[in-house]
């Protein structure tokens, strides 16, 4: 189908794998290539489980991605490790950029030979939700698996496009979509859109239309569950990192 050419977006997924990962892999919930002099983040927004946010409580590792595994130009000039913590907790009402009833998460971009020293072992949260609730990763290695991804076939302004696409979704893929907007651990390509139709999310800094940029997808491998089996999402301005980012959960 020519008619989709436009739309293609790269992006990398990754398929996770119980095991032990070291500082110098990729990893989902593995151990952070973090400088010993750098202090860890801590999470003081309300939660569900202390109204007040206190104490503080420290976040836990979600995935680490190296530049060699997943090359694109989400990368920051200088960068070469992709950090993704979050907060342990559901929490109703954060503040913006962070979404409902979802983690607060932070980011950090480094470049690994900076990192001389590194942290032994992260802290631990002094509360969190009970492990099998989804907000505490399966340590796992990561394997790349790089591709071309499409949009979601309504989001498409050809009807007849979107009729090719659906056809061919449906005899290629059993009846579920593996073409379109492909779920995972995933750096790039087009977001989901489980519980609405598409969307553009703007920047608040700009109002500029957001990339995806990260996707944390519900998986039974990794044992993180998001939403209703959805996916944890980060978008970036192409203006980039000066005007941040904004986490969203579907």
């Amino acid at each position: 189908m020519p008619g989709l050419a436009p739309y293609a977006l790269p992006a990398v997924v990754f398929a996770p794998a119980p095991g032990e990962p070291t500082v110098h892999q990729g990893s989902v919930g593995g151990p952070l290539l973090w400088p010993v002099e750098e202090a860890w983040p801590y999470c003081d927004v309300p939660d569900e489980k202390s109204g007040s946010g206190t104490p503080a409580t420290a976040m836990l590792a979600v995935a680490q991605v190296y530049r060699r595994d997943a090359p694109g130009d989400w990368w920051p000039e200088g960068k070469d490790v992709f950090q993704l913590l979050w907060c342990p907790n559901v929490h109703w009402d954060p503040p913006a950029p962070h979404a409902d009833v979802s983690p607060v998460a932070e980011i950090r971009w480094r470049n690994s030979a900076d990192v001389t020293h590194i942290r032994a072992s992260p802290p631990l949260p002094v509360r969190q939700e009970d492990p099998d609730y989804g907000y505490t990763p399966v340590r796992c290695t990561l394997t790349p698996v790089t591709l071309v991804d499409f949009p979601y076939p309504q989001a498409l302004p050809d009807g007849e496009l979107i009729e090719s696409v659906e056809e061919y979704v449906e005899a290629t893929g059993e009846g579920s979509d593996v073409i379109t907007r492909v779920a995972g651990i995933k750096f790039g390509g087009w977001p989901t859109w489980h519980l609405t139709d598409p969307d553009e999310v703007p920047c608040l800094t700009c109002s500029a239309p957001c990339r995806l940029l990260f996707t944390v997808a519900s998986d039974q491998t990794t044992g993180i569950t998001v939403g209703r089996w959805g996916d944890f999402r980060v978008f970036a301005c192409p203006a980039g990192e000066g005007h941040g980012y904004i986490f969203d959960q579907h």
